[in-house]
């Protein structure tokens, strides 16, 4: 994990453990390891709550502070889950994100920031890895539609998620996952804002391309329709094209 580190952030070993963390998380970090994993605490603490996920994801109270941290482990998905499982190359995604975590918060994307990374080496020349972010207080877009809100509702979120879509277009950043888990809503006064998750394998392209938007709202609408066959619930088609039209607003991209 060699390379620039965001600005009040320490890069140290505990064991065999490579961890990158905020100053704020340091002690923390050396108190769980090396004994166990920071996914492993996680799973441990009794005020845990599982967020779910391939893996589950645990919110839990971060130490000495009033806030709560979401931690994840690492895993392949698809075809490379089934033969990888989270087992990885070095680096692994972990420092990316962390470091893509901060570049979009610094170019006005909203992302929940990484606090710390740990990643732990395996029989010499694989990795697994441990990624620990601010947990916001939401649910993610999935969750909200499976709840069958009414048409106002929805057509009230459709507003922050078109800015989001906009904002990645703006910094030229196309998720090839962007599916309806990894767009969280989080009620801001009578509105919303919309916030990108999961973003360790956020590709870069030149900004403001139109391209990358309509790429990203076309992944995102099948993740929804895949969602309405399933379940019955989502969007309406009269609602995904004012997301469109939302998001492809001139003077918007």
């Amino acid at each position: 994990m060699r390379g620039a580190i965001p600005k009040d952030y320490n890069r140290f070993h505990v064991g065999s453990a490579h961890v990158l963390a905020h100053e704020s998380c340091v002690e923390w970090a050396k108190s769980v390891l090396p004994d166990q994993t920071l996914y492993e605490w996680a799973a441990s603490q009794p005020d845990k709550r599982d967020l779910g996920g391939r893996l589950p994801a645990y919110s839990v109270a971060l130490p000495g502070h009033d806030r709560r941290v979401v931690v994840r482990h690492s895993h392949h998905g698809g075809l490379l889950g089934r033969l990888q499982g989270d087992l990885f190359f070095p680096p692994t995604r972990a420092p990316y994100e962390l470091l893509v975590s901060h570049l979009l918060a610094g170019l006005g994307v909203r992302t929940p920031l990484v606090v710390a990374i740990a990643v732990y080496p395996v029989r010499r020349i694989l990795r697994r890895s441990d990624i620990v972010s601010l947990e916001l207080p939401g649910r993610d877009l999935g969750k909200a539609l499976r709840d069958k809100p009414d048409a106002d509702v929805r057509r009230g979120w459709l507003p922050s998620i078109a800015a989001l879509i906009r904002s990645l277009t703006t910094v030229g950043a196309w998720h090839p996952d962007l599916n309806v888990g990894n767009v969280l809503l989080v009620e801001n006064g009578a509105a919303w804002d919309a916030y990108v998750l999961d973003i360790d394998r956020l590709q870069f392209v030149p900004p403001s391309d139109p391209t990358v938007r309509d790429a990203n709202l076309d992944r995102l609408e099948r993740s929804i329709r895949k969602l309405r066959a399933r379940f019955g619930v989502g969007f309406e088609d009269a609602e995904m094209r004012e997301l469109r039209e939302l998001a492809s607003a001139p003077g918007n991209a």
